[in-house]
């Protein structure tokens, strides 16, 4: 919360002057959904100085009726104005703003259950050891036609276009409003640091640079909204669901992860194996050990496990190595090793509250650092063509199968569920739980053509 009245003064006066009239307050429930609530340029000052009540008991996993009253406390150093204009009924063009906001309770403290603040607490942790995460994010997408083929929700399912990994237009027919996006996101200050096609049917990839945790995971919220904004301007409908087409390959979120201690890179050491220091293979041994319970938050839907299956280049193995995209956890190549030198873990998906999934991986590698983890053998062999019987005599398990093994995993793991906090834990299991079995009672379309005519 800002108290600098002239630092207020200066942000609202420069808001008027650039015609914002409206600023959405942003945050996230449990589930990583974006919500924001919506105020005037003038009620500004007050919403920096006092926070903006609402109430609690309405957001997925926030509080109950009896206890629903909460505040939400906006970040001035998180402000950015949308590029795109509104316009009233008169035809008067006006522009909107958001900040990020950290969620508090009545009394003024920190609400236990705001995803935002189990990363900045993660956070802290590792700031006591002097050290600082730092996360770089590959989120995939498809962009569907808006007035395709429906399913029975309305939802569009016809495919855009045809083209395959790197291909240009006329066969990447979303490359424009990709462009446009990436534009978007620049003019709000993100750092894009590639933007493409990816292998499936009209599936894109926008890529950001390396950032700390907590700016990237602001970034990726954001970026979500306004990947959809952008493609309904196209007359097309984003979506980061992870398998929306069961015979092309999902969308993951690779995610690139290093520490650093007073700036420089801790992963880095020329005199082990791989380039890597003593702390990178712990920091590897912590997310391999509590992996599956990772998994529960950075894979948090039924539709994630559709992806995370043998033959579509997602991972199924628990396993690292370098070069190897195979792998569940990858070395890349960097000809700056001494800043760049990093891991990628490649199971992630765009469902993933990013707050909550970084949360986790943090607590994960420091648990690894702490207790001197070591990381199982690396592999450097295809783990799409190997056989289960030499995957067991290696040692290489499996990521869960389903959400209901994730969730498992989670119940059990304490220290994952240290990082997420009880509130959120009980709020997370129990909304995920009901997904479980409402997906086990409904009956899809696949089982009535496979079943009906013969049984």
């Amino acid at each position: 919360m800002a108290e600098d009245k002239n630092e207020i003064e200066d942000a609202v006066s420069s808001l008027k002057e650039r015609d914002v009239k409206f600023i959405r307050l942003q945050f996230t429930d449990v589930l990583g959904i974006p919500k924001d609530v919506e105020i005037t340029i003038d009620e500004l000052p007050k919403a920096l100085e006092e926070g903006i009540a609402f109430d609690g008991s309405s957001i997925e996993g926030f509080a109950r009726i009896f206890e629903s009253d909460m505040y939400l406390h906006p970040n001035l150093d998180t402000l950015k104005i949308y590029p795109w204009k509104s316009e009233t009924s008169e035809g008067e063009k006006y522009s909107n703003a958001r900040l990020i906001c950290d969620v508090h309770k009545p009394n003024g403290e920190p609400f236990e259950g705001d995803p935002r603040y189990r990363l900045k607490k993660a956070q802290n942790e590792a700031a006591e050891m002097g050290l600082n995460m730092f996360t770089g994010a590959e989120p995939e997408f498809f962009m569907v036609k808006s007035d395709g083929a429906k399913g029975d929700r309305g939802s569009s399912t016809s495919l855009h276009d045809e083209g395959g990994y790197f291909d240009l237009m006329p066969v990447d027919k979303g490359e424009e409003a990709r462009k446009d996006m990436v534009i978007s996101l620049e003019k709000m200050g993100f750092k894009v640091e590639a933007a493409h096609h990816e292998v499936a049917s009209s599936q894109h990839e926008i890529d950001f640079r390396y950032d700390e945790a907590l700016e990237l995971a602001d970034q990726l919220i954001t970026f979500k909204s306004t990947t959809k904004t952008i493609a309904l301007k196209h007359g097309l409908t984003a979506t980061f669901m992870p398998k929306p087409y069961g015979e092309i390959n999902g969308s993951g979120m690779h995610t690139h992860i290093s520490l650093t201690e007073d700036g420089e890179n801790c992963f880095y050491n020329p005199d082990n194996p791989y380039d890597l220091s003593d702390g990178a293979l712990n920091f590897i041994g912590g997310l391999i050990k509590h992996i599956g319970a990772i998994t529960a938050l950075t894979n948090p839907t039924i539709n994630s496990y559709k992806r995370l299956v043998p033959g579509y280049e997602a991972p199924v193995n628990i396993s690292w190595g370098r070069h190897n995209r195979s792998v569940l956890i990858r070395i890349p190549h960097t000809s700056t090793p001494e800043t760049s030198t990093r891991l990628e873990l490649r199971s992630p998906d765009p469902t993933a509250n990013p707050y909550l999934a970084f949360a986790a991986i943090l607590k994960a590698g420091l648990h690894g650092l702490k207790e001197e983890i070591e990381p199982p053998e690396p592999v450097e062999e295809d783990l799409y063509e190997m056989g289960a019987g030499k995957k067991e005599e290696k040692g290489i398990g499996s990521l869960p199968a389903s959400l209901s093994e994730a969730l498992d995993a989670l119940e059990d793991d304490e220290v994952i569920s240290e990082a997420i906090g009880s509130h959120v834990k009980e709020n997370f299991l129990r909304a995920k739980r009901a997904e479980a079995r409402e997906f086990q009672v409904n009956v899809t379309d696949w089982e009535l053509e496979k079943y009906m005519k013969y049984y």
